[in-house]
């Protein structure tokens, strides 16, 4: 079985920083990239925001480029999420995913419960 748990949300001012984590466990055998998707309020969809492999190559939307940064520590199996210059467009449950290997050898993506960013003066 395995689990992610995201951290880190909250409600911040425009403009404002704030840090996601997300952790990986159970039964993982390795994780090949973890991403960031979000799905703002009455959206239909999660939209990837950033993504990461284990080699460390990563990707961006093109709305949040320059102003946010995944990275992730391997031997943690967790990812993160630096989000600066915040806007209110930034509002949204966020949501990591891992496309990982479990001990019993399945491929497969994994989503974590969420945690809601609210981006407002």
């Amino acid at each position: 079985q395995v689990q992610l748990v995201e951290s880190g949300g909250g409600l911040v001012q425009p403009g404002g920083s704030l840090r996601l984590s997300c952790a990986a466990s159970g039964s993982i055998l390795s994780i090949n990239a973890m991403h960031w998707y979000r799905q703002a309020p009455g959206g239909s969809q999660r939209d990837l925001v950033a993504g990461i492999t284990s080699a460390g190559t990563t990707n961006y939307a093109d709305s949040v480029k320059g102003r946010f940064t995944i990275s992730r520590d391997n031997a943690q199996n967790t990812v993160y999420l630096q989000m600066n210059g915040l806007k209110p467009e930034d509002t949204a449950v966020y949501y990591c995913n891992a496309v990982l290997k479990n001990d019993l050898g399945y491929h497969g993506s994994y989503w974590g419960q969420g945690t809601q960013v609210t981006v407002s003066s």
